[in-house]
């Protein structure tokens, strides 16, 4: 059980929500039903075995989320998938009643690591040495498959393979300026360049805490995020930046945001005919970020 405020809202409710649900808890301690219902949200947290994530916001001192909520009595519980409030109840239920809740949406999840099915046949070996393998034959054998091309030095990177990924991209390399993709991995192979460069990131962090608007410094310390893989991270650095100065230093942090969700955005799933495949929750909430403040 975590008690959440304003400050950490964004990382324990609504990054947290992205990978589990989230059963959001609106308390006051005065509250008598609240003190009845507690015991047994955290009870069936433990019992539920990592099924959810319990939060608790103490609605007295956190107005302003209770009011983004429209919380109008308590406790109400707010159940978060995916970045979003997808069900919740209001007053201190039986835990019966309580499981039932859970049971609608927690339920399956526990379940699905239990089914043993088949492998699917294109999934014969799932191994990174295979993926690479597969990869590595399909731009040889197709050159101009820029798609191929793209997951080959994508994979190469992630495995930290710089050197491989630099010949693979080099066919590739004046393409930046006409595919979106190769550009994002032309500023990924650039993001890991500097941070080889420039090893302590003490420096930027030291420079950002002397004087927040210093944007080259958040700029740099944005790309020792990218050059160690840490998207999400990189992401915020460069929201910082565009809050401030949407158009700065030609667009550049709006140029290398939008690589990041290139480089992390995974296949698409195969859907039925006529339907469209859902967004990867992570790509789709800083999208939403990123047009958030642009259009601002």
């Amino acid at each position: 059980m975590i008690d959440v405020t304003i400050e950490n809202f964004e990382q324990e409710v609504i990054a947290a929500s992205l990978s589990q649900p989230v059963l959001v808890d609106f308390w006051a301690p005065w509250c008598g039903p609240c003190k009845a219902l507690g015991p047994v949200l955290e009870k069936l947290e433990t019992a539920y075995g990592g099924g959810f994530k319990l939060v608790k916001i103490n609605s007295d001192e956190e107005q302003q989320l209770a009011g983004a909520f429209g919380i109008r009595s308590i406790p109400t519980v707010i159940l978060m998938k995916n970045g979003q409030p997808v069900d919740g109840f209001m007053g201190a239920l039986p835990e019966g009643k309580v499981r039932e809740f859970l049971d609608k949406h927690v339920q399956a999840l526990e379940a699905e690591p239990e089914e043993e099915e088949a492998p699917p046949e294109d999934a014969l070996d799932a191994s990174p040495e295979a993926l690479l393998e597969r990869l590595q034959h399909a731009v040889a054998t197709d050159p101009a498959n820029d798609d191929a091309r793209f997951d080959y030095v994508k994979a190469l990177l992630a495995a930290g393979r710089e050197p491989d990924a630099r010949r693979a991209f080099e066919p590739v390399a004046n393409k930046t300026g006409v595919s979106r993709r190769i550009d994002a991995l032309g500023r990924w192979l650039d993001a890991i360049a500097f941070a080889r460069a420039h090893p302590n990131p003490a420096d930027e962090d030291a420079k950002i805490a002397a004087n927040r608007r210093d944007f080259e410094a958040r700029f740099n310390r944005a790309r020792l995020l990218m050059a160690d893989q840490r998207w999400t991270a990189a992401m915020d650095e460069l929201l910082e930046i565009l809050m401030r100065d949407k158009a700065w230093s030609e667009d550049l942090a709006r140029k290398t945001y939008i690589a990041i969700l290139e480089i992390i955005e995974p296949p698409k799933p195969k859907v039925a005919e006529g339907q469209i495949p859902p967004d990867d929750p992570t790509v789709a909430t800083y999208r939403r970020r990123l047009s958030s403040v642009v259009l601002s």
